[in-house]
């Protein structure tokens, strides 16, 4: 009785904040300062969300700091992040209960009442789980996982009602009709069944039910009987946790599973589990088959009113990142899917994403940047991905024209912003123009912002070490450490290895200079293991740091039983293995592919490398890898394929143990999976009849299917968390591929 008249007098008392007038002008003044931060205005950012206390202007802060963290990863941001969103959130919660209660808020032609806040909410949640995911404590890494299920409930709904919307109007989007996006890892049970289930359902810890029911009215508006959308979070602790089930979830053969443990994970789950009765994890509904999304353009009459906007795209921008994100989890962290209860969906989620970005607001924007980001580093990475085609709603593989055109309205909409600048480098990149990449990269001043400008110097760093630039690539990751904290062990470890190729450069023409490269070289590779360990994801080492403390223990080791210097014990390129790590020669043009080559055959040169024919056989091996990957890119299938047999045909035994790199099989096996997939197109271009043509091309498919599948089933080795995102996405192609030749 007591908390029914104090929520009562709540609402009586602050109302006024929730009439039609004052909850646009609260939006519009939020959202366009928060905009701010898209220019790289921070301050004004601040300085205009600081004059309200709505849930828009807590969002909005919430927000500009969240970009903030997931772009530098600093502690103290992070921090900072997590306490805004924790903050928007629970005046979302608050104003969501007042909006369903209060005939002066907003009420929708599409959405039920309160939706704006339920969506605040959800952004919150999402935001603060991405900075949980991304924190260094394996616990605060879990909570954010269980964060994401409850923000998919939320938003689950609101897209719900989108649909019922299209489907009273009498007619569909112009997309395509839906399907499942999301497919539920347990559906035995409904939500409504389920005892504690997150997102508001049921108190958490009461075991009451939460009033969050739609009046009759607003269901008739809306079309029909609404789902609950709001959190209701403000008496559920961040306690509410349920125990992993292991053995619900045997891995699909055909499905990269990895090899990466998370100790302690399981136990961790179950100290962190409240409900000693429930064994199961519970999970979101599955989402229904829907007729068609909400696709209009920002100009129509669907759009009239800005709160409706800002529910649209805030709904396409959360969902669709969350479909994707949740759809790039690593396999060998698989486990934590338990708690988030579904997979995730990218076609989907992109799809969302490109809705959302026709729209000039912050959620516009972030759409937008997520979606470059996306194409220009994550597929940017892969190599076996579908083929775009030139359709303006294209979202396969990389949709060229379609990224082009997107950055140049973002250039436009925000002309201040090195984001965009950022994203226009990588692009070129993506396409093999390097030197115009770094043209840009060097014109563009400095941004206001510490975590773009520090993000600048990273693009740089790299690209000049795709273009074997070494003073430039050891300089510029030098920069990075006074700029950024996430890996110094790594930036130590590849200023080093740029050193090397200089020493080795002028080791007969200048031995004067070859000394200070040398000197310089030994410097940085004592300090990387320093650094090493300092900077953990889910309380694990980074797989990088792992690898520099390993590889410099190697040549340590190799130039204390040779007594010879550190220098002179390395072997096969460092500079050129870091390259194919980052997979450097997919954005190389011929001219600098040919000067890796140049540079792998240093160690070959008996003046410079007397013993290489006894060398062990993991060095013949990343050698015959790397040259294997150089030729494939120049288009050399057959000596590609030469080169990686070399490694196929060592016995396992022998690149295994000690300090050997054992990537190198695996790897290889992937290589010739990608090299099939390229050959595919000679079939595609061959004077044949159709029939032929395509049998030609199921060829080299099944046979790519082949290799994919060894490399996907390979036991455990050190990158093959990295390596396995490349191999994943083979997989999600080549399935793609199937189902398209069997429809």
């Amino acid at each position: 009785m007591l908390r029914g008249w104090l929520r009562k007098s709540e609402l009586n008392s602050s109302s006024h904040s929730l009439n039609t007038l004052d909850e646009p002008q609260n939006l519009e003044i939020a959202m366009r300062a928060a905009m701010h931060i898209m220019n790289d205005d921070l301050e004004a950012a601040e300085a205009g969300l600081g004059q309200g206390n709505s849930s828009f202007h807590k969002l909005g802060k919430g927000m500009i700091t969240f970009l903030r963290a997931t772009l530098g990863f600093e502690p103290e941001i992070m921090r900072e992040a997590s306490e805004r969103l924790a903050e928007a959130e629970g005046q979302a919660s608050t104003d969501h209960r007042r909006a369903q209660k209060n005939s002066h808020a907003y009420r929708s032609a599409i959405y039920p009442a309160g939706s704006e806040f339920a969506l605040c909410h959800a952004q919150s949640q999402l935001m603060g789980a991405v900075v949980g995911v991304l924190n260094e404590s394996l616990t605060e890494s879990i909570k954010g996982f269980y964060k994401l299920r409850k923000a998919y409930i939320t938003l689950d709904g609101i897209l719900e009602a989108e649909s019922r919307y299209m489907r009273g109007l009498g007619g569909v989007g112009h997309s395509s009709p839906g399907r499942r996006s999301v497919d539920s890892l347990r559906s035995t049970r409904s939500a409504r069944s389920m005892k504690g289930v997150p997102g508001g359902f049921e108190e958490a810890k009461k075991g009451k039910r939460m009033d969050y029911s739609i009046h009759p009215q607003e269901k008739h508006e809306a079309g029909g009987d609404e789902p609950d959308l709001a959190q209701g979070q403000d008496e559920a602790s961040d306690e509410e946790f349920y125990d992993a089930d292991e053995a619900i979830d045997a891995p699909d053969p055909s499905t990269y599973t990895g090899h990466l443990e998370v100790d302690g994970a399981r136990g961790k789950l179950a100290d962190l589990s409240v409900d000693a009765d429930t064994h199961d994890p519970p999970s979101p509904k599955m989402l229904p088959v829907r007729e068609g999304m909400l696709d209009h353009d920002p100009d129509s009459d669907v759009f009239a009113n800005p709160i409706d906007v800002f529910i649209h795209t805030g709904a396409n921008l959360c969902f669709g990142m969350l479909l994707i994100m949740i759809s790039m989890i690593p396999p060998a962290f698989g486990k934590l899917l338990f708690i988030v209860g579904f997979r995730g969906d990218r076609d989907r989620g992109l799809r969302m994403l490109w809705q959302a970005s026709k729209f000039h607001n912050i959620n516009g924007a972030m759409a937008g940047l997520i979606l470059l980001g996306f194409y220009n580093t994550i597929v940017g990475f892969s190599d076996i991905i579908p083929e775009s085609t030139s359709r303006d709603q294209a979202v396969e593989g990389y949709p060229k024209e379609r990224c082009e055109s997107l950055l140049a309205d973002m250039r436009v909409r925000h002309p201040k912003s090195h984001l965009w600048l950022l994203e226009e480098a990588r692009m070129n990149a993506v396409n093999r123009r390097l030197s115009a990449a770094m043209t840009l990269l060097n014109q563009s001043s400095k941004s206001p912002l510490k975590q773009v400008e520090a993000l600048d110097m990273f693009e740089k760093s790299l690209d000049a070490m795709y273009m074997h630039d070494y003073t430039l690539c050891a300089n510029s990751f030098m920069a990075c450490i006074k700029l950024n904290n996430w890996s110094h062990a790594l930036y130590y470890y590849i200023a080093g290895a740029a050193h090397v190729e200089q020493y080795r450069h002028y080791k007969t023409s200048s031995p004067k200079a070859a000394a200070i490269h040398a000197k310089k070289a030994t410097e940085f590779f004592r300090e990387a293991p320093k650094h090493a360990g300092k900077k953990k994801f889910m309380a694990r080492q980074l797989p990088f740091d792992f690898f520099v403390t390993r590889k410099l223990a190697k040549w340590q080791h190799r130039a204390q039983e040779r007594k010879v210097a550190l220098i002179d014990a390395i072997d096969v390129s460092p500079v050129e293995e870091m390259i194919y790590l980052w997979n450097g020669y997919k954005r190389m043009d011929p001219s600098q592919l040919d000067a890796s080559l140049a540079a792998l055959s240093w160690v070959e040169n008996t003046s410079h490398h007397p013993t290489w024919a006894n060398e062990s056989a993991d060095e013949h091996a990343i050698l015959s890898v790397l040259r294997g990957v150089i030729y494939r890119n120049l288009g050399q299938w057959d000596k590609a394929t030469e080169a990686l047999k070399k490694v196929l045909s060592i016995d396992k035994a022998e690149l295994k143990g000690g300090h050997k790199d054992d990537w190198t099989a695996p790897a290889a096996h992937y290589e010739m999976g990608v090299i099939c997939w390229m050959r595919r197109r000679d079939a595609i271009g061959v004077h044949e009849s159709a029939a032929q043509k395509d049998e030609r091309e199921a060829k080299w498919v099944k046979e790519c299917e082949g290799w994919i599948e060894k490399a996907a089933k390979w036991e455990a080795y050190e990158l093959d968390a990295r390596i396995g995102v490349k191999i994943a996405t083979a997989q999600d192609t080549l399935k793609k591929w199937r189902d398209g030749r069997a429809s």
